[in-house]
């Protein structure tokens, strides 16, 4: 299966951490969480969102930015409210970080604009700020399992008391 990564720069509210562990968990995608947190990997709340997906998660911490950069590469995509780029026109190649900025800030403005090109974002109305981070994730996050034809992933449901035939 192809390798899709989320990337959490300072994320600072747990139950949106929680709710993104639990989107990646479900997908295989690997979460890699940079930089000071706004709470405590242990907290209550996050560990409550994850429900119990928290054991199943491929999850690497790193320092800072620098931390991350130089222990990985790939394709970078930025999400961001500021981009020009949309999401959909991207073509996800294997080994894809989609990276995300704090809920209070995004990405910096100076990393943004050193990548230009592979900054993208979610359509949505001007006349409010932005999606919660969690639904953020999973809108990109399948996407690019989209794109990629849902490796791996059971693609089909079944009913407890009926069967579809």
């Amino acid at each position: 299966m192809a390798t899709l990564n989320i990337v959490l720069v300072e994320p600072q509210i747990p139950q949106n951490t929680g709710n993104i562990s639990r989107t990646c968990a479900v997908t295989g995608a690997r979460l890699h969480l940079v930089g000071n947190l706004g709470f405590s990997i242990d907290d209550k709340h996050l560990k409550r969102a994850g429900l119990d997906y928290w054991k199943y998660l491929d999850i690497t911490y790193y320092d800072d930015w620098q931390d991350f950069t130089n222990k990985n590469n790939g394709q970078f995509c930025y999400f961001s409210t500021k981009a020009l780029n949309n999401y959909c026109d991207v073509q996800y190649k294997d080994n894809v970080y989609l990276i995300f900025g704090r809920e209070d800030k995004g990405l910096p403005e100076e990393l943004l604009h050193e990548n230009k090109e592979n900054c993208v974002r979610i359509p949505m109305l001007d006349t409010l700020r932005s999606l919660n981070l969690s639904n953020s994730v999973a809108i990109g996050a399948y996407e690019v399992l989209r794109q990629w034809n849902f490796p791996e992933l059971k693609n089909y449901g079944s009913l407890t008391k009926y069967n579809w035939d």
